[in-house]
């Protein structure tokens, strides 16, 4: 899927994440949120792009359907200052190409609002195949695992790095 853009988060953009709260949608992140947890990351999102720490989209397609979101924020990996990216794309919409379309899209932002950071990094769950191939196909390189808590439980995720330089 080629005609895809990413416009700005917006405050009423929290429809978008009630539809990707189910359980087969968060299969591979410890499960569903709270309607407060929802309107928290909502806001957070909103407050983070105000404060130049985060750039958060939702995917759109030719006709202004919402495919989705994916976005970047500050992070550190290993020690290093990075961007740490992240994303979903509804039902209806997998396996089309959409969310590595989206995060060839997202590369070039962060290409564009870097400054002196050299890394994407990416963390999906070590049980997600089709995130786990939209980093292999975007030319990230897999580092290595680790586990740490996620949503009240352990989550073994994946390490997959960009040099942003390349």
């Amino acid at each position: 899927m080629q005609n895809l853009t990413l416009r700005r988060w917006s405050a009423d953009d929290l429809g978008l994440l009630r539809i990707a709260n189910t359980p087969e949608m968060t299969a591979h992140l410890n499960g569903v949120e709270t309607e407060e947890q929802l309107v928290e990351r909502n806001e957070r999102y909103l407050r983070l792009w105000r404060a130049g720490e985060a750039r958060m989209f939702v995917i759109q397609d030719e006709h202004h359907r919402e495919l989705g979101s994916i976005g970047f924020w500050h992070a550190d990996w290993r020690g290093e200052p990075a961007f740490e990216a992240g994303w979903f794309v509804v039902p209806e919409a997998q396996g089309r190409g959409v969310a590595s379309r989206a995060l060839q899209l997202l590369t070039e932002d962060v290409r564009a609002h870097r400054g002196d950071r050299r890394l994407l990094v990416a963390f999906p769950s070590v049980t997600n195949p089709g995130s786990n191939g939209v980093c292999r196909r975007n030319g990230f390189t897999l580092a290595g695992t680790f586990s740490a808590p996620f949503r009240g439980a352990e989550l073994t995720m994946n390490e997959w790095v960009l040099l942003l330089e390349a």
